[in-house]
């Protein structure tokens, strides 16, 4: 067969640098036709320049903002989890052999892409990723408050707030196994909590500022257990879940799904895959924690039937898992249907409307 002169690229994989883009383009028959590496300021200039086509990328750092201004120069950009195109890789790991996996990834047609993110929805993650990052500090503070006491004999019931309350009267009647310098050291470390509870204050504020102006937000808080907090978080990540085809699908994505491992005609399931995004599925799970505690407000959402069939069956860790994962497709409903959650006022299983 004559070789195909055609020299239009029309596949192209980018393997994202900080200051270096390797380029790889392919024509309409999968042929190399452009292998360049390109500087940070080379890059939109030159796809500015030649004709729209498909081109795929990591998502990873700074590919959501390249992936925009692609797209507004017509380009059907594509971003991918980095571990689906790592299959399509061919011999030993270089740059080049990544923009070509890459580049081959992207066509398939049953690849799960990534959808690009706005900049109000980064900028909310931004917040959400500072908050989780002080909130893990202050965690660390707190256990190491509590191995120093517990070094000298001194243990304080289980729970932030209950340490909270005792830490001032530990320090000033324990003078009989705390030693000063032992009694500076948590004040100061005491001090570091304070100071951190005071930025996620500040923080949690300004969430729930955009949590209350932003219209996908304020559905979601219609759904029980959800906050400001989880529905500004779900929003950051998934937008109106168009990435999505089903709830069931967000759910799987979460992590709050058991892991399969089926082969013939026997089905395995094993323990939650916990795969997806940490933060919002542990969010969900404590959603979830919140409506289980409440079992007043059971009847009131539509839950009460389901949840009393459930908890029959099912530990209560499991039936918490079980119900983050329904409020999760509940979740994803009212975002993607641009509709309020409600319910009827029985037992029935709830649905948004």
């Amino acid at each position: 067969m004559p070789r195909n002169t055609d020299t239009t690229v029309a596949t192209m994989g980018i393997d994202i640098g900080k200051n270096a883009f390797h380029v790889i383009g392919l024509d309409g028959e999968g042929a190399i036709i452009l292998r360049q590496r390109w500087t940070r300021g080379q890059i939109e200039t030159r796809l500015a320049n030649m004709p729209p086509c498909l081109i795929g990328m990591e998502a990873c750092v700074g590919a959501h903002h390249l992936s925009r201004n692609l797209q507004a120069l017509g380009h059907n950009a594509r971003l991918m989890p980095a571990r689906y195109v790592r299959p399509y890789s061919k011999g030993q790991k270089n740059d080049f052999r990544d923009a070509e996996a890459i580049a081959e990834a992207v066509q398939r047609p049953t690849m799960k892409f990534v959808a690009t993110k706005t900049t109000d929805q980064l900028d909310l993650q931004g917040l959400h990723r500072v908050r989780e990052r002080l909130v893990g500090h202050r965690t660390s503070i707190i256990n190491q408050i509590r191995a120093f006491l517990l070094e000298r004999g001194v243990a304080v019931r289980q729970g932030r707030r209950f340490l909270e309350q005792e830490l001032p009267q530990v320090l000033a009647k324990r003078t009989d196994v705390l030693s000063v310098r032992l009694v500076h050291t948590i004040e100061d470390l005491a001090g570091d909590w304070h100071r951190l509870n005071d930025r996620i204050e500040d923080l949690s504020r300004e969430i729930e500022v955009v949590a209350k102006q932003d219209r996908g937000c304020g559905r979601l808080m219609t759904v029980p257990g959800i906050g400001p907090i989880i529905s500004s978080a779900t929003v950051a990540a998934i937008g109106n879940g168009a990435m999505f085809s089903k709830g069931r699908d967000f759910g799987a994505w979460l992590g709050l799904v058991p892991r399969q491992i089926s082969t013939g005609d026997r089905t395995i399931l094993g323990k939650i895959s916990k795969q997806g995004n940490r933060y919002l599925r542990v969010l969900f799970v404590q959603a979830a924690w919140v409506v289980l505690i409440r079992p007043k407000s059971w009847e009131r959402y539509g839950l009460k039937q389901w949840i009393e069939a459930a908890r029959k069956r099912l530990h209560r860790n499991v039936l918490a898992i079980a119900l983050a994962n329904k409020l999760a497709r509940i979740a994803w409903a009212v975002l993607n249907k641009d509709r309020d959650f409600a319910c009827v006022k029985s037992d029935a299983e709830p649905r948004p409307a």
